[in-house]
């Protein structure tokens, strides 16, 4: 029995040493993993900043330059539009003067062309008149 012992004691004492070794890796990697972990973090922030600075020399003065741009096209569209109105009332009223003018002229041209159209209807029925009476005798 006791050589049955000292072999079981020899594995324990193996599997006892495994158990520390592993226990040493583990610890290895979580040290190694939160050393890896700060550098990604300082990685991180230097990317952060760069960013920041990139954003402060190129893209602020370009965000200005578009809002700048904006504020031109927003007063050409403003002075565009005011210029449409005018041109459409402008339109407006010229046509409006026109019916009006057409609507006088109509008016005059029936007034001053009434007696003329009445003497060649008189004429008209004259003449008809004197051509029954003489197509009657």
């Amino acid at each position: 029995m006791p050589a049955e012992l000292g072999t079981t004691n020899l594995l324990l004492g193996i599997m006892a040493a495994v158990s520390v070794l592993e226990a040493l890796v583990i610890i290895g990697m979580g040290i190694a993993g939160f050393m890896v972990y700060k550098r990604v973090s300082a990685l991180v922030d230097t990317g952060i900043t760069l960013a920041q600075g990139l954003e402060a020399r190129q893209v602020a003065p370009v965000m200005m330059r578009v809002n700048a741009i904006l504020d031109d096209l927003k007063d050409v569209t403003t002075k565009v539009k005011e210029e449409t109105e005018r041109v459409d009332h402008a339109i407006h009223s010229t046509i409006d003067r026109i019916d009006d003018t057409a609507v006088r002229v109509r008016t005059n041209v029936r007034a001053k062309t009434s007696a003329l159209v009445a003497f060649v209807r008189g004429a008209r029925t004259a003449v008809e008149g004197l051509l029954r009476s003489e197509a009657r005798t």
